[in-house]
């Protein structure tokens, strides 16, 4: 669906990817392949009808075909490759620093144990570590649509993981369940597991569900949040903070938060002095990954090399990593800034 030619500046760019889930990195032909080894039934035929169906008018019908994708996740193998697939693929985009989301809720209730999810993703990220430099965590998600009880469940069987996990987060249907709602799930993550934390907000939900995630949760980053826009004082206040924004345009446009990409706010939110990162959401299910991404804002809403570049460093800055990774990514990615650039501090 979006065919905007990749640029070799982009293709080139140092870049880091904040948002991204990994059950949303499975390629219909993946799934379909995962379904017939671990006998899982799948209403499709074939991997050309089910990516036919990736027509959707909201949230909820994309979240039902998610949830139907992530079922063929059986044995430890299937997380591996699927998340030692998606790092090779976003090195292929030259995503230096990954940071990916995972949704242990959805398996647990399948009868997954959790080690079988989180030893096999962290045995990815090892790999891809010493196959391509990479540094990058895991960020595990809520999902909203179940209680917070379910969520502190979740939180006390990941303690094992503590220093091995980035992040909590949050993704799902934003609406009837405002950010308020994990209020203890969050500052569980913050002061007893030391987890760095962002949410899904303002995506499906309004300027209120930011305000209300950054002043009851206290995140340090926002999931989205486009809808900002709405709200002035908002606007002002993340500009003063730097609060960053992992922004999916593809998705955005294929889950109707806007018409058409001409139509995204990405370019007045930036020129409005917030903190913008570009991220793929779900790669397969929208038509792109990182790179796609920054070549549908360039083409459809004029971003300069220099503007795609200053994007690419509030990736880096923004991400949840240590000083001496965060300091490497940048000195190579100073080395690609172009004419006109600008560098302020991190």
């Amino acid at each position: 669906m979006f065919d905007a030619p990749i640029s070799p500046f982009i293709a080139a760019l140092p870049k880091a990817e904040l948002h991204m889930h990994l059950e949303g990195s499975l390629e219909p032909e993946t799934i379909m392949r995962l379904a017939g080894r671990n006998n899982v039934r799948i209403p499709y035929a074939s991997a050309e009808a089910l990516r036919a169906a990736y027509s959707f008018t909201d949230l909820q019908s994309f979240l039902d075909l998610f949830y139907l994708g992530l079922t063929v996740l059986q044995t430890g193998e299937d997380f591996y490759e699927m998340t030692r697939a998606y790092l090779d693929r976003a090195a292929q985009d030259r995503v230096r620093h990954a940071e990916v989301f995972i949704s242990p809720q959805g398996h647990l209730r399948r009868g997954i144990a959790m080690g079988t999810v989180i030893d096999n993703i962290l045995r990815a990220f090892d790999d891809a570590k010493c196959a391509h430099g990479m540094t990058g965590g895991l960020i595990v998600g809520i999902q909203r649509q179940f209680d917070e009880e379910d969520a502190l469940s979740m939180l006390d069987g990941l303690r094992p993981w503590r220093d091995r996990i980035i992040g909590l987060g949050t993704g799902g249907p934003e609406m009837g369940n405002r950010p308020a709602k994990f209020r203890r799930a969050y500052a569980k993550a913050r002061h007893d597991l030391g987890w760095r934390t962002t949410i899904h907000a303002g995506e499906e939900g309004g300027a209120d569900f930011v305000c209300e995630a950054l002043d009851a949760l206290q995140v340090d980053r926002i999931d989205h949040g486009v809808r900002c826009e709405a709200d002035p004082d908002l606007m002002r206040r993340m500009a003063e903070t730097g609060i960053p924004l992992t922004v999916c345009p593809c998705s955005n446009i294929m889950l109707r938060v806007f018409p058409d990409m001409q139509a995204h706010n990405i370019r007045r939110l930036h020129e409005a002095g917030l903190c913008i990162t570009v991220n793929s959401d779900d790669p397969s299910y929208f038509g792109g990954y990182v790179n796609e991404n920054y070549a549908a804002i360039q083409q459809a809403l004029n971003f300069s090399d220099a503007e795609l570049w200053q994007l690419a460093r509030n990736s880096f800055t923004s991400a949840f990593m240590a000083g001496a990774d965060r300091d490497r990514h940048l000195e190579e990615l100073d080395r690609h800034k172009p004419g006109g650039a600008t560098s302020p501090a991190a």
